[in-house]
């Protein structure tokens, strides 16, 4: 069991640092989808000032790194106060790591800029930022009332285990948020991206009904699940309509508001389908005892490192 009393604070901040790098993400694709990433040519600075002129791509440019910075103030005092309030060890490193992640982040953007936009950097910009995203909304949940709290543990040994299920899920919508950067960026065509999408809705689908089906009785992993299918269904609709709006629009030199609006919301929507996916596979993970075969294991990985606690 956890050994830290809920502390409503910490837990309201971290929510709040969680739903700014939304906003981050969303700024983020805003310059994306105004072709704004070389509207600034030098980094840290803009224009060598810290408040350029705020017109045309500079607007764009420069508001997702006002955000990013705003960002990487919170994550810093998110890190300090899980570190001097928090007992628990795993998650003071869990804090440090989302603070390095948000350095590493600031870095990749900046050489994205300074070295004229390499698809390699970009495409890691990218997904790093959705990795960022799910990790405070992590840290949001461990600091929450639900996870600190007593819950029964669910056998999970008979197939399908949920716990794989929901791990599945997540490795299938990043993979198309990888796809979908990779298309952004230029590096291959929509094609793998939208073969994936059908990929992506079996496997959310069948999570979905696997959780409902052995876990249903929990209602954050029912709440979880279903949202979860919900949200992959309107992103696949957001993800036509995106598509339909580029390409009706492709012989314009200026992208057109449908196409800016339909772009960033399929893009902040794939990040809220992966932080669902994030949430019910924690949640699995915390209230689901796994097969007997996988706890002999986990077992004997622990009594060889000398790690093994006593039973409680």
């Amino acid at each position: 069991m956890p050994d830290s009393a809920y502390q409503p604070g910490l837990h309201r901040f971290a929510v709040f640092t969680a739903l700014c790098t939304l906003l981050l993400l969303v700024a983020g694709a805003l310059v994306t989808s105004n072709d704004a990433g070389l509207a600034v040519p030098d980094w840290p600075l803009s224009y060598g000032s810290l408040l350029p002129p705020m017109v045309g791509g500079i607007f764009w440019e420069h508001g997702h790194r006002t955000v990013a910075t705003f960002v990487g103030i919170l994550t810093i005092v998110l890190a300090v106060w899980i570190a001097r309030r928090d007992p628990r060890p795993w998650m003071r490193k869990l804090g440090w790591i989302a603070l390095a992640m948000v350095v590493a982040q600031g870095v990749l953007g900046g050489l994205t800029v300074l070295f004229f936009l390499p698809r390699p950097v970009s495409i890691t910009h990218a997904a790093l930022a959705q990795l960022f995203f799910c990790t405070t909304v992590s840290i949001a949940l461990f600091t929450g009332r639900w996870w600190q709290a007593h819950h029964a543990s669910l056998d999970d040994a008979a197939p399908p285990a949920v716990r794989r299920a929901a791990v599945f899920s997540f490795a299938a919508i990043f993979v198309q948020l990888l796809l979908g950067a990779s298309f952004r960026h230029n590096a291959i065509g929509i094609l793998p991206h939208i073969v994936w999408a059908f990929v992506v809705a079996g496997v959310a689908g069948w999570t979905s009904r696997v959780v409902r089906q052995r876990a249903g009785n929990v209602p954050f992993l029912r709440t979880a699940a279903s949202a979860l299918s919900a949200l992959v269904g309107i992103q696949i609709l957001l993800g036509a309509a995106t598509f339909w709006a580029v390409w009706s629009t492709r012989n314009d030199p200026q992208p057109m508001p449908v196409m800016v609006i339909t772009t960033v919301a399929h893009l902040a929507l794939g990040a809220v389908a992966l932080a669902a996916s994030t949430l019910l596979a924690l949640g699995c993970f915390r209230v689901t005892r796994p097969a007997p075969a996988e706890v002999s294991a986990a077992e004997s990985a622990q009594h060889l490192a000398g790690l093994r606690e006593p039973a409680r």
